[in-house]
């Protein structure tokens, strides 16, 4: 059957729908999330179904957005075939994909091996999954917690799901906190510290979720944080390092899909939590990680056994992902800096950068911390030796040099 195309002002983000009227769809024996294949010439994609209802009690049609004969294309599918309005497109029935099958199995609490694990996330980035769908391998993954070596598969699957930035360098280094602390601007002064002392530290950041500002936020009172991965590479080999938004890298996009589906539930698999952290440290070719968990009121992790669990599998995870992985367990009970929101905690960076008296005392020891835990781990200071280092080149200003 070939159906008129009608683009459709109207994007979803991740799936590929197509939207039929009532009759077109009653006459393919079509129903609502069914999958269709759309072929014009060479190219094809599989599509979600969408239908309008458009009759009326006296079975005459009214005037809709789709008619009879049309078909509507939202914008995923428009950029999958380059269609313009006008042009026809033939219309098949499709298979749902194989993934569903993997995601039941995980339902039942089976195991998964690497080839469903990459199914599952090929299908997710292809857009070939509902939000309902991937919500059930969120669920299966919560409910039936994915052991490590299922943890590793899906790392290194979502990993593949996107671009990886590559560099000419044998140690590259990066960081990430948990959450849930505010005013936790370290890697504005840990980034800045360790780039001065010659490493390698292509940080990308998120934006704020639950607090009132994230990494990002901040960085961009500053300067701006939204750069292509060619960009960054740029200012990575001109400075050793920078601080971007990840949001537009397209670093892992199976992750950021799956993260999607995961805050209506309010649900975060410890499993996923882990491949999700890693997966986008691996994106960008990181070799050493501090991973830092705040415990606390308030924050993500409220006791030392769940913070100790995790900091166990992290450990575990970067041995089968061949990456060095350093943890520490902060305190998380309180705000870092003095500030909350861009501009203020922007100016704590600051003040912090250029040993003002008035930056945060907690930031600077906090940020000291890290950067001499990483120096260490990278063999750049001696053991016990690099949070002295990290204060000289703090104190020094060449971190702040770094950072403007």
């Amino acid at each position: 059957m070939k159906l008129k195309v009608k683009n459709l002002p109207i994007a979803t983000g991740n799936i590929i729908i197509a939207v039929l009227c009532e009759r077109d769809a009653t006459n393919l024996d079509l129903q609502p999330a069914d999958r269709i294949l759309l072929k014009c010439g060479r190219k094809k994609v599989v599509a979600t179904v969408d239908i309008t209802s458009s009759l009326e009690g006296d079975g005459k049609y009214k005037k809709t957005m789709i008619h009879p004969g049309q078909i509507g294309l939202f914008y995923e599918a428009q950029e999958a075939l380059k269609l313009k309005s006008g042009r026809y497109v033939e219309i098949f029935s499709a298979q749902k994909p194989e993934s569903l099958h993997y995601i039941r199995r995980k339902l039942n609490g089976k195991k998964l091996s690497k080839q469903e694990i990459y199914e599952i996330i090929s299908d997710i980035t292809k857009g070939n999954l509902s939000d309902v769908e991937m919500s059930y391998f969120v669920a299966g993954s919560f409910i039936h917690e994915l052991d490590m070596e299922e943890v590793a598969e899906l790392t290194n699957a979502m990993v593949s799901s996107g671009k990886v930035l590559k560099f000419n360098k044998k140690i590259i280094v990066d960081k990430h906190c948990i959450g849930g602390v505010a005013a936790n601007r370290t890697s504005m002064v840990v980034v800045p510290i360790l780039a001065a002392a010659g490493l390698t530290v292509p940080k990308t950041s998120s934006r704020s979720i639950t607090s009132a500002a994230g990494t990002a936020d901040t960085v961009e009172v500053l300067c701006p944080v939204t750069l292509s991965l060619s960009k960054m590479k740029s200012v990575v080999k001109k400075t050793n390092a920078c601080l971007v938004w990840g949001g537009a890298m397209n670093l892992a996009p199976a992750d950021d899909k799956i993260i999607q589906v995961e805050h209506p539930l309010s649900i975060d698999p410890e499993g996923q939590l882990l491949a999700s952290i890693l997966a986008k440290k691996k994106s960008v070719s990181a070799t050493h990680v501090l991973i830092d968990i705040p415990v606390g009121r308030g924050a993500k992790i409220i006791d030392m056994k769940q913070a100790n669990g995790l900091k166990n599998k992290f450990e575990q995870l970067g041995k089968k992902l061949n990456m060095k992985i350093k943890v520490i367990i902060t305190d998380g009970s309180q705000p870092i800096g003095n500030g909350i929101g861009p501009s203020l905690e922007a100016r704590d960076v600051l003040w912090t950068l250029k040993n003002s008296s008035r930056g945060s005392t907690l930031l600077r020891d906090k940020s000291l911390l890290m950067a001499g835990g990483l120096l260490e781990l990278t063999c750049k200071a001696k053991k016990g030796k690099g949070v002295s280092m990290a204060r000289s080149i703090l104190e020094s200003g060449k971190a702040y040099e770094k950072l403007i």
